[in-house]
């Protein structure tokens, strides 16, 4: 009984400090995603999101405002979550085109950029209840304080701010894939979709992101390098363990110990004949001896996705044929490369792959 009460006191004790240390002057403000206060080893000051200042995402938004017709108006809504059963959701990814205009991670908010307003984003209201389940979120102030809004409002506000502001544009531009009924069914979009005035942004973000600034390019070197060690890590792997489900578990594993938020798609992992099935994803073979294995993979890293494949033999000698084989697809692959110069189409370097 002692020992039992002993312990029972030292678990108050620490119960207690926990608490103290809760409420501690010192403590971080959680703002729903990292930042460079709570996440130092991630964000350097100044960021936004790993690598892409604050000062970057503004002139994203100024280079859209640009090639935004007069007097219009875009709405970004956030990606919906996705759920796998009633209660377990799917793994969030955001909006690729709300996230590079916002920086901001989490489902739930609306952005809408124009030439009057700047940016005002719509944030998700905190409820004590989501907070105990989920975590913090990012509100009104993380908007304006992080997300460099102009600008900000809670969700319960939309249906009295965006009708006006859609009122008085010419013409209104919003993400098709993410479009919600929140806003798609008030008066003033109906009578602009009606109209003909209602555009796919993607028109404009895609053009926006054809060209990578050097703080991109850099995470999508980043991105590639993960993969490609990754890679090799299952290749020597692969002959002790010739499984296809046991590499495409392997890749993934190497990725993410060296920073890859999750894989960029299902890894393509075909031994034998599965090889030849372009999006393979059983994975559930073992690899033969004597057959090559073909690896289709790619990871994102904060946002930036690499896709690579590599083919060869997990015994550890090609046959000869394979061999003949692999090196004229090999030369393919560099004469190919050669062709990889402005003026030249995807399609034109396809055709001349498959004339060779």
């Amino acid at each position: 009984m002692q020992i039992l009460r002993r312990k029972l006191l030292q678990r108050s004790s620490f119960i207690q400090g926990v608490g103290r240390c809760g409420y501690c002057s010192k403590s971080i403000v959680d703002a729903g995603q990292p930042t460079p206060a709570s996440h130092p080893q991630l964000l350097n000051e100044g960021e936004i999101t790993p690598g892409i200042t604050s000062e970057e995402y503004v002139s994203r938004r100024k280079r859209l405002l640009e090639l935004l017709p007069e007097n219009s108006l875009a709405i970004i809504a956030s990606a919906p979550v996705k759920m796998m059963t009633d209660v377990v959701p799917y793994t969030f990814r955001q909006d690729a085109d709300y996230s590079y205009l916002t920086g901001c991670q989490q489902p739930g908010g609306i952005a809408v950029l124009g030439h009057e307003c700047g940016l005002c984003m719509f944030m998700p209201e905190s409820h004590p209840h989501d907070v105990i389940w989920q975590g913090q979120i990012a509100g009104v102030d993380t908007a304006l304080d992080t997300f460099k809004a102009e600008k900000a409002y809670p969700m319960s506000k939309l249906k009295e701010i965006l009708p006006g502001m859609m009122g008085r544009s010419s013409k209104l531009v919003h993400n098709v894939k993410t479009a919600i009924p929140t806003y798609m069914e008030m008066e003033a979009f109906q009578k602009a979709a009606y109209s003909g005035k209602v555009k796919d942004l993607s028109v404009y973000t895609h053009e926006l992101r054809w060209v990578k600034s050097p703080a991109e390019l850099k995470l999508l070197r980043e991105s590639a390098s993960i993969a490609c060690q990754a890679l090799l890590q299952t290749m020597f792997h692969s002959k002790t363990y010739p499984y296809e489900s046991m590499l495409s578990a392997k890749v993934e594993y190497e990725c993410k110990m060296r920073g890859a938020q999750r894989m960029a798609f299902n890894p393509v992992v075909g031994g034998g004949p599965n090889a030849s099935v372009i999006h393979y994803s059983r994975n559930d073979q073992k690899v033969k001896d004597g057959d090559l294995v073909l690896m289709d993979i790619g990871c994102e890293l904060h946002g930036y996705l690499s896709d690579l494949t590599r083919t060869w033999p997990p015994c550890g000698f090609f046959s000869a044929a394979q061999r003949e084989l692999y090196d004229l697809i090999l030369e393919t692959n560099k004469e190919c490369v050669k062709l990889c110069r402005p003026g030249t189409s995807i399609r034109q370097i396809h055709h001349y792959s498959v004339t060779i």
